[in-house]
């Protein structure tokens, strides 16, 4: 992947403290895709309190924008970039927002609760892309499936319903019958999304 300095400057931090860490979701997603990416995310190992150490390491800025969700947002030559612990995702009660994470070491566990297969992919050097969920084959396909269950995914995050229409029309992919049943099917969450 063509990764930009500043992005690899701190992906460098994360891995020389002693930490896993990857390119996660859209920017591997685009990278496959031949698409310019400008949306660097990064996942990793390390809890949000070692993500800072690691950053002060390197003398890079950064603010803390979530770290209840294990998300702090580092910053270098004016570009954020958001760095997040990997995690899983407890109950979602209000079909929008997790009522809390757990942060976990396995990267495989934290691609696990992402929407669908083509935003579940991971990226560094080292280990070259990791696709645990077919994502490869479904970007080759054109098509949108979420990972696991399309009934749980929707029900814990409608704006999921939105999202899988939104890339079926921007990238011309085609809605997996399963996952377009349920879309069908939950539609009436998406009452439960900001208008906006």
């Amino acid at each position: 992947m063509d990764i930009p300095n500043n992005a690899n400057l701190i992906l460098k931090a994360l891995c020389e403290s002693g930490y896993e860490a990857y390119f996660a979701g859209g920017c591997v997603r685009d990278f496959l895709m031949n698409r310019p990416c400008n949306d660097f995310d990064i996942t990793t190992s390390a809890k949000p309190l070692e993500i800072e150490e690691a950053l002060n390491r390197k003398g890079i800025r950064y603010f803390e924008t979530g770290l209840k969700h294990g998300t702090v947002t580092a910053v270098l030559d004016g570009e954020a970039f958001e760095i997040t612990t990997y995690r899983t995702d407890g109950e979602y009660l209000d079909a929008r927002h997790p009522e809390n994470v757990v942060f976990v070491s396995d990267l495989s566990e934290d691609l696990s609760r992402r929407d669908f297969s083509i935003n579940a992919l991971a990226y560094n050097a080292k280990d070259g892309i990791v696709d645990k969920f077919g994502g490869i084959d479904d970007i080759k396909n054109g098509i949108i499936r979420t990972v696991g269950n399309p009934d749980k995914r929707f029900n814990e995050d409608a704006l999921r319903i939105m999202r899988a229409l939104r890339f079926a029309s921007t990238l011309g992919f085609e809605i997996e019958n399963e996952t377009a049943v349920s879309v069908h099917k939950n539609a009436e969450l998406l009452k439960n999304i900001s208008a906006e």
